[in-house]
């Protein structure tokens, strides 16, 4: 029998860690790290958080993470994607626990806000699977900016960058947060009345962070996350957008 421990860290600070969190991982008879072939940082990343909490020595295992089709419709490919990746947590985990174990895989942010680590899962029968809460990147964009999500008795909605050039500022809001956003869909809004909070990298020795009106920091913020991608090779990023409070 597998148990698979979905483990929420942060975004990349050890620290971001529950005690929760570092208790699983350091009973866990495997841990699984993901490896980009673009962004293989992130996977050192996730094998230094290890080697800081980690107080016995517990096997690792990466594997290649499949690449999503961007052809086609997008809906099938997320799907097919997904079971991509399922089949590679099987194969790993076989590979090196055919009897059977706890298994910790470590996803960045927290499994359940804009996340499919809990849909892939599901699609492994037979494993039972637990899910170990982190630190959002929400939490961590507000932190570093000392805000509060919300205005005072105020609306919020979450969305990605996909969805805000598509369908625009969603009408009950008056506090936007926009995830996995691979451009600036902010660009597509009326700045007029807007202000917006930005960070990217949040929680590493790299982070940045902008903050002000949008027609005046939307510039700043776009050309500061274009050097960020060029530098790294890859960038990480969320913003709040907030309208003008009468």
């Amino acid at each position: 029998m597998i148990a698979l421990q979905l483990i929420g860290i942060g975004t990349g600070n050890p620290d971001h860690l529950t005690r929760e969190a570092v208790g699983v991982l350091n009973t866990a008879d495997l841990i699984l790290i993901p490896r980009k072939e673009h962004a293989a940082d992130l996977a050192d990343l996730r094998h230094a958080i290890c080697a800081a909490v980690l107080t016995r020595t517990v096997p690792i295992t990466e594997f290649d993470m499949p690449v999503r089709a961007g052809e086609g419709d997008y809906v099938q490919a997320v799907h097919a994607w997904h079971d991509a990746i399922a089949a590679a947590w099987r194969a790993a985990i076989e590979a090196r626990l055919p009897g059977g174990g706890c298994v910790a895989l470590l996803v960045w942010g927290d499994p359940s806000l804009y996340d499919s680590t809990l849909r892939i899962a599901a699609r492994l029968p037979g494993m039972s699977v637990r899910v170990v809460p982190g630190i959002t990147s929400v939490q961590a964009l507000t932190a570093a900016h000392g805000i509060p999500l919300n205005a005072l008795a105020g609306t919020v909605a979450i969305t990605t960058g996909r969805l805000l050039r598509a369908q625009g500022w969603p009408p009950y809001a008056e506090t936007l947060v926009v995830m996995l956003d691979g451009g600036c869909a902010f660009e597509t809004l009326d700045p007029a009345g807007l202000c917006i909070w930005w960070g990217a990298f949040l929680g590493m020795s790299r982070q940045a962070l902008d903050h002000g009106p949008l027609a005046e920091a939307g510039p700043r913020i776009a050309a500061t996350r274009a050097a960020l991608r060029a530098r790294h090779g890859w960038i990480m990023d969320i913003y709040l957008l907030r309208k003008d409070q009468p």
